[in-house]
């Protein structure tokens, strides 16, 4: 599977190694008419708007980020010239969710 800037693999679960009381995370979903969308590009936006890092989704539409704590933007470009911009705000400690409709 393509992946960039060397993230691991995009799971639905974090790995073992993963020790959230340290971490924050950013992951989610793009679905399109409720079916999952794989190779779409996922890219995580400062508060910004510059580029911090990208990851290509999964066979099930799932991304996943580690970012610093704070408000950030996810821009999913997918297929078809679809582009779709959410806000969504990272604290340590947890994992804040996202589901991307296109």
């Amino acid at each position: 599977m393509t992946q960039g800037c060397a993230a691991p693999a995009q799971t639905a679960h974090l790995p073992a190694t993963v020790d959230l009381n340290n971490e924050a995370v950013i992951q989610g979903t793009v679905s399109r008419d409720g079916n999952p969308v794989s190779g779409a590009y996922a890219r995580l936006l400062d508060s910004t708007g510059e580029f911090t890092a990208e990851v290509v989704t999964s066979e099930e539409g799932i991304f996943r980020f580690f970012a610093a704590d704070g408000d950030w933007t996810v821009r999913v470009l997918a297929p078809g010239g679809v582009s779709v911009d959410n806000q969504i705000a990272a604290r340590t400690g947890e994992i804040s969710g996202l589901a991307v409709a296109i």
